[in-house]
């Protein structure tokens, strides 16, 4: 059967209507959806491999969940309550996290709840500064939420520290590690991290230099305000360092909801590396607090010599008190009274204890 007559006949009269000059509607398109500001990236993985664009998390999820071998990262920047409300609708997520997503300055912990894996790390900055002051920021800290299910992956960040988008580019040059599924992005994501405390350690290591060399120095010139300063900044990266050690290890244990067995080895580098950086941090700390007793004693022996000057100092002022004090009693019978040269007698006595106690002092460090 021929089928052109029934085609031409169903053009017909738009054709009439072009020739007339007639506008013809167009069929309505529904308008594309952006991502929220909140968002700072989206996409679909299949098979390791990025699909082109990026949709809105919504749709990029439903594509996500017509193929078994896709997943979708979500990327987000200190999101507002009404975002993470929806991000939550969208992926299924509890109440509980949603709340606990919207909160920043969580402890390092690995929690499973259902089917959604909460994996939280902190975030490590060095500050560039100039000088070390009483008050100035050395390490800027903040946090990151990694929330892994079947098919997705969402990486929620407070803070300015631990920017994500250099993680994105990397693991995406890995397409045989990114075929692993979401647990891939954790792994990157913790590797970022730690990459970045050794970077911090490195940082410090020099400022730790430049106060002990301050502080051993002739002139001294380093205020203990200032060696002080660099101890809480120090002990504020520890917090973010050393409880990680915990939740990263409990990953390495197969079982279910831990990362698939393709990944073990490299979780397993990225244990070692966090040892090597929770050494150091360790290892400053101590550092830095005997640099801090080093410098509350060498106040208290400053001190004990400041004092030992203004004994000494005391000690000879004394002695010519003592001396005029006696002659200015002008008792009629004192000997000397009436000698022609008492008065310089009594001077030259004067200068000479002074002198004698003055090397004296000098001689046993006094002065």
């Amino acid at each position: 059967m021929d089928l052109r007559p029934v085609r031409i006949r169903r053009r017909l009269p738009a054709l009439v209507d072009r020739l007339l000059g007639r506008t013809v509607a167009e069929p309505a398109v529904a308008p594309r959806r952006s991502n929220p500001d909140a968002v700072v990236d989206c996409a679909v993985y299949v098979n390791g491999w990025r699909e082109p664009g990026r949709p809105h998390y919504a749709d990029a999820y439903a594509h996500s969940r017509r193929d078994r071998k896709a997943f979708v990262w979500l990327g987000l920047h200190d999101p507002g309550p009404a975002v993470m409300a929806a991000v939550g609708r969208t992926f299924g997520l509890d109440e509980l996290i949603v709340e606990q997503a919207l909160a920043g300055g969580h402890r390092p912990t690995v929690q499973h709840d259902g089917g959604v894996t909460q994996l939280v790390l902190r975030t490590a900055g060095y500050v560039e500064h100039g000088e070390l002051t009483h008050d100035s920021e050395v390490i800027d800290t903040g946090d990151v939420m990694v929330l892994l299910g079947d098919q997705f992956v969402i990486t929620v960040r407070h803070g300015a520290a631990g920017a994500l988008t250099p993680v994105r580019d990397d693991i995406q040059r890995r397409p045989a590690i990114l075929a692993e599924g979401p647990w891939a992005v954790a792994y990157a994501v913790c590797s970022r991290m730690v990459d970045q405390y050794l970077e911090v350690a490195g940082h410090v290591e020099h400022d730790l230099e430049r106060v002990e060399e301050t502080v051993f120095a002739r002139d001294r010139s380093v205020d203990i305000q200032h060696v002080y300063q660099l101890k809480r900044e120090l002990v504020e990266f520890k917090r973010a360092v050393l409880p990680l050690q915990a939740p990263l290890r409990s990953l390495l244990d197969q079982r279910p909801g831990n990362p698939p067995r393709g990944l073990h080895r490299w979780f397993v580098d990225v244990d070692a590396r966090l040892t090597r950086a929770v050494d150091r941090v360790a290892a400053y700390d101590d550092l830095l607090t005997s640099i801090l007793q080093s410098r509350l004693a060498q106040l208290a022996v400053d001190q004990n010599n400041d004092m030992r000057k203004i004994a000494a100092w005391a000690a000879i002022a004394a002695t010519q008190t003592g001396i005029a004090g006696i002659y200015g009693m002008n008792f009629a019978t004192m000997p000397e009274l009436g000698w022609r040269y008492g008065y310089f007698a009594a001077l030259g006595l004067m200068a000479l204890t002074a002198l004698t106690l003055y090397r004296l002092f000098r001689r046993s460090g006094w002065l």
